[in-house]
Protein backbone atom coordinates (compact mmCIF):
# COMPACT_ATOMS: atom_id res chain seq x y z
CA UNK A 1 0.00 0.00 0.00
CA UNK A 2 1.52 3.40 -0.90
CA UNK A 3 1.16 6.54 1.48
CA UNK A 4 -0.85 8.92 0.18
CA UNK A 5 0.06 12.03 2.79
CA UNK A 6 3.48 13.28 3.03
CA UNK A 7 5.08 15.48 5.71
CA UNK A 8 5.59 19.23 4.48
CA UNK A 9 9.65 18.97 3.90
CA UNK A 10 9.87 22.68 5.26
CA UNK A 11 8.53 21.51 8.40
CA UNK A 12 10.03 18.13 8.38
CA UNK A 13 13.07 20.21 8.02
CA UNK A 14 12.92 22.18 10.90
CA UNK A 15 11.86 19.16 13.22
CA UNK A 16 15.13 17.68 11.72
CA UNK A 17 17.46 20.85 13.38
CA UNK A 18 15.99 20.06 16.65
CA UNK A 19 14.69 16.46 17.19
CA UNK A 20 17.40 14.16 18.88
CA UNK A 21 15.90 11.00 18.46
CA UNK A 22 15.48 9.45 15.07
CA UNK A 23 12.74 10.22 12.17
CA UNK A 24 11.29 7.32 10.14
CA UNK A 25 9.76 8.40 6.66
CA UNK A 26 8.32 5.92 4.12
CA UNK A 27 11.82 5.88 2.50
CA UNK A 28 13.55 4.99 5.33
CA UNK A 29 15.23 1.06 5.18
CA UNK A 30 13.49 0.91 8.57
CA UNK A 31 10.12 2.15 7.99
CA UNK A 32 8.38 -1.46 8.01
CA UNK A 33 9.63 -2.29 10.90
CA UNK A 34 9.09 0.92 12.73
CA UNK A 35 5.17 0.65 11.38
CA UNK A 36 4.39 -2.50 12.94
CA UNK A 37 2.73 -3.06 16.09
CA UNK A 38 1.97 -6.18 18.62
CA UNK A 39 -1.38 -7.43 16.50
CA UNK A 40 0.04 -8.79 13.23
CA UNK A 41 -3.69 -8.08 11.94
CA UNK A 42 -3.33 -3.95 12.17
CA UNK A 43 -1.49 -3.22 9.14
CA UNK A 44 -1.27 0.62 8.63
CA UNK A 45 1.38 3.35 7.54
CA UNK A 46 2.08 6.19 8.87
CA UNK A 47 3.53 9.13 7.18
CA UNK A 48 5.81 9.44 9.71
CA UNK A 49 7.62 7.36 13.01
CA UNK A 50 8.76 9.86 15.41
CA UNK A 51 11.17 8.05 17.50
CA UNK A 52 11.64 10.51 20.76
CA UNK A 53 14.42 10.72 22.41
CA UNK A 54 13.17 12.89 25.47
CA UNK A 55 10.00 14.92 26.52
CA UNK A 56 11.58 17.71 24.54
CA UNK A 57 11.23 15.68 21.15
CA UNK A 58 7.50 14.57 22.13
CA UNK A 59 6.69 18.72 22.07
CA UNK A 60 8.58 18.93 18.94
CA UNK A 61 6.50 16.15 17.48
CA UNK A 62 3.10 17.22 19.09
CA UNK A 63 3.75 20.79 17.40
CA UNK A 64 4.50 19.41 13.70
CA UNK A 65 1.09 17.65 14.17
CA UNK A 66 -0.13 20.50 14.93
CA UNK A 67 0.98 22.83 12.27
CA UNK A 68 0.51 19.73 9.64
CA UNK A 69 -3.07 18.68 10.74
CA UNK A 70 -1.98 15.31 10.70
CA UNK A 71 -3.65 12.81 12.59
CA UNK A 72 -1.49 11.27 15.41
CA UNK A 73 -0.90 8.22 17.21
CA UNK A 74 1.25 7.80 20.52
CA UNK A 75 3.01 3.83 21.15
CA UNK A 76 5.02 3.11 24.43
CA UNK A 77 4.69 -1.08 23.78
CA UNK A 78 2.55 -0.53 20.95
CA UNK A 79 0.12 -3.60 22.38
CA UNK A 80 -2.92 -1.37 22.06
CA UNK A 81 -5.37 -4.41 20.69
CA UNK A 82 -7.15 -2.33 18.01
CA UNK A 83 -3.94 -0.81 17.22
CA UNK A 84 -4.64 2.83 18.36
CA UNK A 85 -0.83 3.16 18.35
CA UNK A 86 -0.30 3.49 14.66
CA UNK A 87 -2.25 5.42 12.67
CA UNK A 88 -2.70 5.74 8.54
CA UNK A 89 -1.40 8.82 7.26
CA UNK A 90 -0.29 10.27 10.16
CA UNK A 91 2.35 10.59 12.76
CA UNK A 92 3.15 8.24 15.74
CA UNK A 93 4.64 9.66 18.50
CA UNK A 94 6.81 6.39 19.38
CA UNK A 95 8.06 6.59 23.01
CA UNK A 96 10.08 3.20 22.24
CA UNK A 97 13.68 4.98 22.98
CA UNK A 98 12.94 6.51 26.13
CA UNK A 99 13.73 3.35 28.73
CA UNK A 100 15.27 5.32 31.71
CA UNK A 101 14.23 3.68 34.68
CA UNK A 102 15.35 5.21 38.09
CA UNK A 103 14.75 3.03 41.82
CA UNK A 104 14.99 4.26 45.23
CA UNK A 105 14.80 1.32 47.21
CA UNK A 106 14.62 3.56 50.43
CA UNK A 107 11.43 5.25 49.48
CA UNK A 108 10.13 2.40 47.25
CA UNK A 109 9.50 4.36 44.59
CA UNK A 110 10.15 3.88 40.93
CA UNK A 111 10.68 6.38 38.02
CA UNK A 112 9.85 4.49 34.43
CA UNK A 113 9.80 6.43 31.35
CA UNK A 114 7.36 5.93 29.07
CA UNK A 115 8.46 3.39 26.69
CA UNK A 116 9.27 1.36 29.24
CA UNK A 117 8.20 -2.33 29.03
CA UNK A 118 6.44 -4.37 32.13
CA UNK A 119 9.37 -6.97 32.03
CA UNK A 120 12.15 -3.70 32.11
CA UNK A 121 10.37 -2.39 34.99
CA UNK A 122 10.29 -5.89 36.28
CA UNK A 123 14.17 -6.40 36.22
CA UNK A 124 15.24 -3.32 37.97
CA UNK A 125 12.60 -3.62 40.66
CA UNK A 126 12.75 -7.18 41.69
CA UNK A 127 16.85 -7.07 42.66
CA UNK A 128 15.31 -5.22 45.72
CA UNK A 129 12.80 -7.35 46.19
CA UNK A 130 10.00 -4.98 45.13
CA UNK A 131 7.47 -4.49 42.54
CA UNK A 132 4.61 -3.07 41.30
CA UNK A 133 1.29 -4.06 39.16
CA UNK A 134 2.59 -4.92 35.68
CA UNK A 135 0.05 -7.36 33.87
CA UNK A 136 0.65 -10.25 33.07
CA UNK A 137 3.12 -10.01 29.47
CA UNK A 138 6.48 -8.79 30.23
CA UNK A 139 6.65 -7.16 26.76
CA UNK A 140 3.55 -5.01 27.42
CA UNK A 141 4.16 -1.21 27.91
CA UNK A 142 4.13 0.16 31.44
CA UNK A 143 2.63 3.77 29.59
CA UNK A 144 -0.31 2.34 28.02
CA UNK A 145 -0.91 -0.40 30.61
CA UNK A 146 -1.02 2.43 33.52
CA UNK A 147 -3.50 4.86 31.86
CA UNK A 148 -6.31 2.02 31.32
CA UNK A 149 -6.08 1.30 34.81
CA UNK A 150 -3.45 -1.71 35.33
CA UNK A 151 -4.42 -5.57 35.84
CA UNK A 152 -2.13 -7.89 37.19
CA UNK A 153 -0.82 -10.56 39.23
CA UNK A 154 -0.41 -7.89 41.89
CA UNK A 155 -3.83 -6.46 42.13
CA UNK A 156 -5.37 -8.17 44.42
CA UNK A 157 -2.89 -7.61 46.83
CA UNK A 158 -2.00 -3.81 46.37
CA UNK A 159 -4.34 -3.05 43.85
CA UNK A 160 -4.35 -1.94 40.26
CA UNK A 161 -1.11 -0.15 38.77
CA UNK A 162 -2.93 3.21 38.67
CA UNK A 163 -3.61 2.86 42.63
CA UNK A 164 0.48 2.72 42.87
CA UNK A 165 0.89 5.96 40.65
CA UNK A 166 2.73 8.91 42.65
CA UNK A 167 3.16 11.27 39.10
CA UNK A 168 2.70 11.60 35.67
CA UNK A 169 5.40 13.93 33.56
CA UNK A 170 2.97 14.97 30.61
CA UNK A 171 3.15 16.72 27.01
CA UNK A 172 -0.41 18.56 26.88
CA UNK A 173 -1.90 18.70 23.50
CA UNK A 174 -0.73 22.67 23.39
CA UNK A 175 2.92 21.30 24.00
CA UNK A 176 3.11 22.48 27.89
CA UNK A 177 5.40 19.81 30.09
CA UNK A 178 3.49 19.36 33.44
CA UNK A 179 4.12 16.87 36.45
CA UNK A 180 0.85 15.89 37.88
CA UNK A 181 -0.14 14.55 40.85
CA UNK A 182 -2.89 14.83 43.72
CA UNK A 183 -1.68 18.07 44.66
CA UNK A 184 -0.55 19.85 41.82
CA UNK A 185 -3.43 18.69 39.14
CA UNK A 186 -5.87 16.71 41.32
CA UNK A 187 -8.38 16.39 38.35
CA UNK A 188 -6.46 15.44 35.66
CA UNK A 189 -4.59 13.44 37.91
CA UNK A 190 -7.78 11.46 38.88
CA UNK A 191 -8.48 11.62 34.81
CA UNK A 192 -5.07 9.83 34.02
CA UNK A 193 -5.87 7.24 35.92
CA UNK A 194 -8.18 5.32 33.88
CA UNK A 195 -8.71 7.59 31.08
CA UNK A 196 -6.04 6.75 28.67
CA UNK A 197 -3.84 8.70 26.77
CA UNK A 198 -7.25 11.22 25.99
CA UNK A 199 -5.01 14.14 27.48
CA UNK A 200 -1.31 14.27 26.48
CA UNK A 201 1.50 12.23 26.32
CA UNK A 202 2.74 10.09 28.81
CA UNK A 203 6.61 10.73 29.14
CA UNK A 204 7.10 9.30 32.59
CA UNK A 205 5.39 7.51 35.79
CA UNK A 206 6.64 7.13 39.32
CA UNK A 207 5.07 4.11 40.92
CA UNK A 208 5.03 3.37 44.73
CA UNK A 209 6.70 -0.27 44.98
CA UNK A 210 5.83 -3.04 47.51
CA UNK A 211 7.44 -6.02 48.75
CA UNK A 212 7.02 -8.50 46.06
CA UNK A 213 9.14 -12.33 45.84
CA UNK A 214 11.73 -12.00 44.32
CA UNK A 215 10.59 -16.06 44.29
CA UNK A 216 6.67 -16.59 44.55
CA UNK A 217 4.50 -19.71 44.36
CA UNK A 218 2.86 -19.39 40.72
CA UNK A 219 1.78 -21.28 37.83
CA UNK A 220 -0.84 -23.02 35.91
CA UNK A 221 -2.24 -26.21 36.68
CA UNK A 222 -4.12 -28.28 34.08
CA UNK A 223 -7.29 -30.51 33.38
CA UNK A 224 -9.26 -32.03 30.48
CA UNK A 225 -11.25 -29.77 28.64
CA UNK A 226 -14.35 -32.54 29.86
CA UNK A 227 -13.47 -31.51 33.31
CA UNK A 228 -13.88 -27.70 32.89
CA UNK A 229 -17.58 -27.69 34.31
CA UNK A 230 -16.46 -29.30 37.47
CA UNK A 231 -13.18 -26.97 37.79
CA UNK A 232 -15.02 -23.98 36.99
CA UNK A 233 -17.70 -24.74 39.79
CA UNK A 234 -14.98 -25.71 42.50
CA UNK A 235 -12.66 -22.74 41.53
CA UNK A 236 -16.03 -20.28 42.13
CA UNK A 237 -16.64 -21.38 45.56
CA UNK A 238 -12.82 -21.75 46.11
CA UNK A 239 -11.99 -18.29 45.48
CA UNK A 240 -15.04 -16.98 47.38
CA UNK A 241 -12.81 -17.36 50.50
CA UNK A 242 -9.07 -16.21 48.43
CA UNK A 243 -6.99 -14.21 50.50
CA UNK A 244 -5.84 -10.71 48.76
CA UNK A 245 -2.09 -12.43 48.27
CA UNK A 246 -3.59 -14.78 45.56
CA UNK A 247 -4.31 -14.08 42.03
CA UNK A 248 -5.90 -16.73 39.73
CA UNK A 249 -6.65 -16.59 36.12
CA UNK A 250 -8.85 -19.61 34.43
CA UNK A 251 -7.81 -20.10 31.06
CA UNK A 252 -9.12 -22.17 28.00
CA UNK A 253 -6.78 -23.09 25.57
CA UNK A 254 -5.10 -25.78 23.32
CA UNK A 255 -2.17 -27.00 25.68
CA UNK A 256 0.29 -25.41 23.90
CA UNK A 257 4.20 -26.93 22.39
CA UNK A 258 6.40 -25.70 25.37
CA UNK A 259 9.39 -27.83 26.91
CA UNK A 260 7.29 -28.09 30.41
CA UNK A 261 4.20 -29.59 28.91
CA UNK A 262 4.63 -32.98 27.87
CA UNK A 263 4.46 -33.85 24.16
CA UNK A 264 1.23 -36.29 24.37
CA UNK A 265 -0.54 -32.98 25.99
CA UNK A 266 0.54 -30.99 23.56
CA UNK A 267 -2.33 -29.89 21.13
CA UNK A 268 -4.85 -30.98 23.42
CA UNK A 269 -7.98 -28.75 24.74
CA UNK A 270 -7.60 -27.99 28.53
CA UNK A 271 -8.46 -26.17 31.30
CA UNK A 272 -6.09 -24.89 33.58
CA UNK A 273 -5.97 -22.55 37.01
CA UNK A 274 -3.02 -20.49 36.85
CA UNK A 275 -2.05 -19.19 39.89
CA UNK A 276 0.01 -16.50 41.63
CA UNK A 277 0.62 -15.80 45.65
CA UNK A 278 2.32 -13.00 46.32
CA UNK A 279 3.38 -14.35 50.28
CA UNK A 280 5.33 -16.42 51.82
CA UNK A 281 5.78 -20.17 50.16
CA UNK A 282 4.80 -21.59 53.30
CA UNK A 283 1.22 -20.22 53.35
CA UNK A 284 1.15 -20.55 49.94
CA UNK A 285 1.25 -24.22 49.82
CA UNK A 286 -1.53 -23.85 52.99
CA UNK A 287 -3.77 -22.03 50.22
CA UNK A 288 -3.18 -23.76 46.99
CA UNK A 289 -3.65 -26.92 48.19
CA UNK A 290 -7.17 -27.57 47.29
CA UNK A 291 -6.48 -25.81 43.60
CA UNK A 292 -4.05 -28.74 43.33
CA UNK A 293 -5.30 -31.75 44.97
CA UNK A 294 -9.27 -30.99 42.69
CA UNK A 295 -10.02 -33.81 40.93
CA UNK A 296 -7.26 -35.39 38.77
CA UNK A 297 -4.72 -33.14 37.19
CA UNK A 298 -2.89 -33.47 33.74
CA UNK A 299 -0.18 -31.44 35.06
CA UNK A 300 0.86 -29.64 37.68
CA UNK A 301 3.47 -26.48 36.92
CA UNK A 302 2.37 -24.33 39.97
CA UNK A 303 5.89 -23.84 41.59
CA UNK A 304 8.18 -21.93 43.59
CA UNK A 305 9.90 -19.59 40.85
CA UNK A 306 11.21 -16.14 40.64
CA UNK A 307 8.31 -13.30 40.11
CA UNK A 308 10.17 -12.11 36.62
CA UNK A 309 9.91 -15.58 35.22
CA UNK A 310 6.05 -15.84 35.93
CA UNK A 311 5.94 -12.64 34.87
CA UNK A 312 6.84 -13.73 31.57
CA UNK A 313 5.02 -16.97 31.42
CA UNK A 314 2.59 -15.63 28.88
CA UNK A 315 5.04 -14.18 26.54
CA UNK A 316 5.09 -17.46 24.51
CA UNK A 317 1.67 -17.65 24.20
CA UNK A 318 1.17 -13.73 22.95
CA UNK A 319 4.13 -12.85 20.84
CA UNK A 320 4.38 -9.75 18.32
CA UNK A 321 3.09 -10.37 14.73
CA UNK A 322 0.25 -12.60 15.82
CA UNK A 323 -3.03 -11.86 14.82
CA UNK A 324 -5.63 -11.01 17.52
CA UNK A 325 -9.21 -10.27 17.83
CA UNK A 326 -10.57 -9.83 21.49
CA UNK A 327 -13.94 -9.01 23.20
CA UNK A 328 -13.93 -8.17 26.74
CA UNK A 329 -16.66 -8.35 29.84
CA UNK A 330 -17.63 -7.88 32.98
CA UNK A 331 -19.12 -10.03 35.47
CA UNK A 332 -20.25 -10.29 38.94
CA UNK A 333 -19.73 -14.22 39.49
CA UNK A 334 -19.53 -17.30 37.70
CA UNK A 335 -23.21 -18.46 37.66
CA UNK A 336 -24.10 -21.77 36.26
CA UNK A 337 -25.52 -20.14 33.42
CA UNK A 338 -22.03 -18.40 32.83
CA UNK A 339 -20.14 -21.84 33.57
CA UNK A 340 -22.18 -23.74 30.97
CA UNK A 341 -22.14 -21.30 27.71
CA UNK A 342 -18.30 -20.74 28.90
CA UNK A 343 -17.24 -24.62 28.88
CA UNK A 344 -19.84 -24.86 25.76
CA UNK A 345 -17.61 -21.90 23.65
CA UNK A 346 -14.22 -23.76 24.66
CA UNK A 347 -15.01 -26.78 22.98
CA UNK A 348 -15.15 -24.84 19.91
CA UNK A 349 -11.80 -23.60 20.16
CA UNK A 350 -9.84 -24.81 17.29
CA UNK A 351 -6.48 -22.55 16.62
CA UNK A 352 -3.70 -24.08 19.01
CA UNK A 353 -2.83 -19.85 19.73
CA UNK A 354 -6.37 -19.31 20.89
CA UNK A 355 -5.97 -19.09 24.53
CA UNK A 356 -8.51 -16.80 26.89
CA UNK A 357 -8.19 -15.86 30.36
CA UNK A 358 -11.31 -15.33 32.65
CA UNK A 359 -9.16 -12.67 35.31
CA UNK A 360 -10.05 -13.23 39.06
CA UNK A 361 -10.64 -10.01 40.55
CA UNK A 362 -11.63 -8.33 43.99
CA UNK A 363 -9.77 -8.08 46.73
CA UNK A 364 -7.63 -4.21 46.90
CA UNK A 365 -8.62 -3.27 44.25
CA UNK A 366 -11.88 -3.37 45.36
CA UNK A 367 -11.71 -1.19 47.86
CA UNK A 368 -10.77 1.75 46.35
CA UNK A 369 -13.60 4.17 45.76
CA UNK A 370 -15.40 4.20 42.59
CA UNK A 371 -14.80 7.84 42.31
CA UNK A 372 -11.54 8.13 43.41
CA UNK A 373 -9.99 7.63 39.79
CA UNK A 374 -11.64 7.34 36.21
CA UNK A 375 -11.38 3.48 36.01
CA UNK A 376 -14.82 1.78 36.18
CA UNK A 377 -15.71 -1.94 37.51
CA UNK A 378 -14.16 -1.81 40.61
CA UNK A 379 -16.92 -4.08 42.32
CA UNK A 380 -16.37 -6.85 39.15
CA UNK A 381 -16.09 -10.20 40.37
CA UNK A 382 -14.21 -11.58 36.67
CA UNK A 383 -13.38 -10.23 33.56
CA UNK A 384 -13.72 -12.41 30.60
CA UNK A 385 -10.88 -11.21 27.99
CA UNK A 386 -12.18 -13.63 24.76
CA UNK A 387 -9.33 -13.73 22.51
CA UNK A 388 -9.13 -15.10 19.17
CA UNK A 389 -5.30 -15.81 17.87
CA UNK A 390 -3.51 -16.96 14.80
CA UNK A 391 -0.45 -17.08 13.36
CA UNK A 392 -1.22 -15.27 9.87
CA UNK A 393 -4.43 -14.19 8.55
CA UNK A 394 -4.83 -18.27 7.66
CA UNK A 395 -7.99 -18.88 10.01
CA UNK A 396 -8.09 -15.35 11.17
CA UNK A 397 -11.47 -15.15 9.79
CA UNK A 398 -12.97 -18.24 11.68
CA UNK A 399 -11.29 -17.11 15.34
CA UNK A 400 -12.89 -13.82 15.13
CA UNK A 401 -16.34 -15.30 14.30
CA UNK A 402 -15.37 -17.48 17.76
CA UNK A 403 -14.89 -14.54 19.80
CA UNK A 404 -17.95 -12.42 18.52
CA UNK A 405 -20.76 -15.25 19.12
CA UNK A 406 -19.14 -16.19 22.69
CA UNK A 407 -19.10 -12.42 23.27
CA UNK A 408 -22.65 -11.89 22.23
CA UNK A 409 -23.55 -14.68 24.50
CA UNK A 410 -21.48 -13.33 27.67
CA UNK A 411 -22.79 -9.72 27.12
CA UNK A 412 -26.35 -10.20 28.49
CA UNK A 413 -24.90 -11.27 31.93
CA UNK A 414 -21.84 -8.40 31.16
CA UNK A 415 -21.98 -5.31 33.96
CA UNK A 416 -19.11 -3.39 31.90
CA UNK A 417 -15.81 -3.92 30.40
CA UNK A 418 -12.21 -2.60 31.44
CA UNK A 419 -11.00 0.10 28.54
CA UNK A 420 -7.67 -1.56 28.12
CA UNK A 421 -9.64 -5.04 26.63
CA UNK A 422 -11.95 -2.80 24.03
CA UNK A 423 -11.46 -3.32 20.46
CA UNK A 424 -12.52 -0.35 18.11
CA UNK A 425 -16.25 -0.47 19.26
CA UNK A 426 -17.30 2.44 18.87
CA UNK A 427 -18.69 5.85 21.17
CA UNK A 428 -21.80 3.63 22.82
CA UNK A 429 -18.97 1.28 24.34
CA UNK A 430 -17.06 3.70 25.44
CA UNK A 431 -20.20 5.32 27.41
CA UNK A 432 -20.80 1.85 28.65
CA UNK A 433 -17.20 1.38 30.01
CA UNK A 434 -17.29 4.96 31.83
CA UNK A 435 -20.31 5.62 33.03
CA UNK A 436 -22.42 8.37 32.86
CA UNK A 437 -20.58 10.61 35.83
CA UNK A 438 -17.66 9.73 34.79
CA UNK A 439 -17.66 10.38 31.48
CA UNK A 440 -18.95 13.91 32.47
CA UNK A 441 -15.54 14.69 34.35
CA UNK A 442 -13.21 12.85 30.96
CA UNK A 443 -14.76 15.63 28.93
CA UNK A 444 -14.67 18.45 31.33
CA UNK A 445 -11.08 17.46 31.07
CA UNK A 446 -10.86 16.83 27.76
CA UNK A 447 -12.34 20.11 26.76
CA UNK A 448 -9.60 21.87 29.12
CA UNK A 449 -6.61 19.75 28.07
CA UNK A 450 -7.37 18.90 24.50
CA UNK A 451 -9.86 20.87 23.11
CA UNK A 452 -9.33 19.96 19.25
CA UNK A 453 -9.42 15.79 19.61
CA UNK A 454 -5.50 15.72 18.71
CA UNK A 455 -5.06 12.77 20.84
CA UNK A 456 -8.35 10.93 19.42
CA UNK A 457 -6.58 7.34 18.19
CA UNK A 458 -7.56 5.72 21.46
CA UNK A 459 -10.83 4.51 23.54
CA UNK A 460 -11.79 8.38 22.78
CA UNK A 461 -13.16 10.82 25.12
CA UNK A 462 -14.61 13.40 22.76
CA UNK A 463 -14.78 16.74 24.51
CA UNK A 464 -18.96 16.98 24.15
CA UNK A 465 -19.40 13.61 24.54
CA UNK A 466 -21.82 14.29 27.36
CA UNK A 467 -23.27 16.96 26.24
CA UNK A 468 -24.46 14.65 23.49
CA UNK A 469 -25.02 11.83 25.31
Amino acid sequence: MAVSAAVDDAALGDVRRRFRGELITPAHPGYDVHRRVWNGSIDRYPVLVARCADADDVTTAVRLADRTGLPVAVRGGGHSFPGASVVDGGIIIDLSLMKEIQVDPVARTARAQGGVLVGELDRATQPFGLGVTGGIVSHTGMAGLTLGGGLGWLMRTYGLTIDQLLSVDLVTADGRHLTVDAATEPELFWGLRGGGGNFGVATSFTYQLHAVGPTVMAGPVFWPISDAPQVLRFYRDWIAEAPDELMTLVVHRKAPPLPMVPPQLRGRLVVSVVACYVGSIEDAHRVLLPLKSHGRPLLDLCTPKPYVEHQAMFDASFPHGWWYYMRSCDVPELTDDIIELTVAHAARITSPRTAFPIWHLGGARARVADDATAFSGRSAGLTFNITGATETADGFDVERDWVRRFWADLEPYGTGAYVNFLMDEGPARVRQTYGAETLRRLCALKRSYDPANIFKFNQNIVPDEDARS
